[in-house]
């Protein structure tokens, strides 16, 4: 398990080497939230190749954008990334607003 300082998150996908192999995750990592809406690159980017799922647990705020299909996280203090076998879990502390 890797523990990231990180504000937000964009979990993305793209497809594996052939047509039948899992595809690859690919994790975002932003000190700011809402990147996507202001163009911001990543200041880390974890691959994980062969995923099946990517689980999220014990985190409330996420929205999933339909455009890129593309999961945000917001208003977080730390992110825990986890692959074993074909899932990756991401944990997680959010600060979220009143």
């Amino acid at each position: 398990m890797t523990k990231y300082k990180v504000k937000s998150v964009v979990i993305s996908r793209k497809p594996g080497e052939d047509k039948e192999d899992f595809w690859s995750a690919f994790i975002g990592l932003f000190q700011e939230n809402n990147p996507h809406l202001k163009g911001r690159a990543p200041s880390k980017v974890i691959e994980f190749k062969k995923v099946e799922k990517v689980r999220v647990r014990d985190l409330r705020n996420i929205s999933f954008y339909l455009m890129g299909n593309d999961l945000v996280i917001n208003n977080l203090t730390e992110i825990l990334l986890e692959q074993e076998g074909t899932i990756v879990t991401v944990t997680g502390k959010q600060e979220l607003p009143k």
